[in-house]
């Protein structure tokens, strides 16, 4: 297993009669950026815990960086880094002594710790205010410290956890900047979550979407898109959405129909084309039409197709418990 960062093989875990991960099987090569989606309750965070080994398995077998997960626990701890959504930072230290702390707490000896703290706060690029309580700083100054703890102790591989969530879109762009240098210019790999698609989308080599415990869906960003075919067509009625996939799955060019509560979405190969035709189909069945869009493929489109849910909405609900 030494030519993959990550390897799983039905990975499961269990609460009581809840199955909250079931049978996963991952493979992600070492200098992979991995983004991780999934709506509320799918898995993520177990399985996440699983492979940072806090929770144990009920069923299957995973190894981290060559490591087998409840055999070598204690070996794969040392090899990864995780900065989890709470960040335990203490507001009274400095940056620099968190970090210290960090690296002494790992085994490193003074001047392995005052080595990498100096690499450390130049890639974080929070300047002077290393030496500043950590309560003085921002939110986003924060996530950066946190990831640079994380990686304090020269990880293999990083586990993200929805790193920028609550950041400013500003202090967003820069946690992804750091993210980018640490997987381009240090080789570490990265298992990322997010409730940003933008963010999956930009970051991620390869996306895996799981759905119910699950993993429904991977690819590259690219593939996944391609998947649904070339345009998407989305007509928000009034009334029976039933009805109204019905009237546009009698039209020959429509690939396929979905309904989502009061949207249809059709599959199409040439929107531009069609969108006319699927206007005039509905009106001609009585179906009233709210609004109608059309657009090449989007992540969002891929998550509504395997969850039946977008994914906007499961952000903007897990925005709301973070504030």
């Amino acid at each position: 297993m030494n030519e993959w960062a990550i390897y799983a093989s039905g990975i499961s875990r269990s609460f009581g009669d809840v199955r909250a991960v079931n049978g996963v099987d991952l493979a992600i090569p070492k200098g992979e950026v991995y983004g991780f989606l999934g709506p509320n309750g799918a898995g993520k965070t177990t399985l996440v815990r699983m492979l940072i080994t806090l929770l144990l398995p009920s069923a299957g077998q995973a190894w981290v960086v060559g490591h087998e997960l409840v055999s070598a626990a204690k070996e794969i701890r040392l090899h990864i880094g995780a900065a989890l959504q709470d960040t335990a930072l203490d507001p009274k230290q400095t940056g620099i002594e968190f970090l210290r702390l960090q690296g002494f707490l790992y085994g490193l000896t003074g001047r392995q710790v005052r080595q990498r703290v100096d690499e450390l706060a130049s890639l974080i690029d929070i300047g002077d205010a290393m030496s500043r309580s950590i309560g003085t700083f921002s939110g986003g100054m924060k996530r950066r410290l946190d990831l640079a703890a994380a990686m304090i102790h020269n990880p293999e591989v990083l586990f993200l956890d929805e790193p920028t969530t609550g950041l400013d879109p500003l202090s967003r762009r820069r946690v992804w900047e750091e993210i980018r240098r640490v997987n381009q210019e240090l080789g570490v790999t990265i298992f990322l979550t997010t409730q940003y698609l933008e963010e999956a989308d930009q970051l991620a080599h390869r996306v895996g979407i799981i759905n119910q415990g699950v993993l429904a869906a991977e690819g590259t960003p690219a593939e996944l898109k391609r998947s649904l075919g070339s345009d998407v067509i989305i007509a928000q009625v009034e009334g029976d959405a039933e009805e109204a996939r019905l009237a546009l799955g009698r039209l020959g060019a429509i690939e396929q129909v979905d309904v989502y509560g009061n949207e249809v979405v059709a599959r199409v190969l040439n929107g531009a084309a069609q969108i006319g035709a699927v206007a005039l189909a509905l009106d001609q069945n009585g179906i009233a039409l709210r609004e109608i869009r059309m657009h090449t493929p989007t992540l969002d489109d891929v998550f509504l197709s395997v969850t039946g849910e977008r994914f906007e909405e499961v952000g903007s609900e897990e925005q709301a418990d973070v504030e």
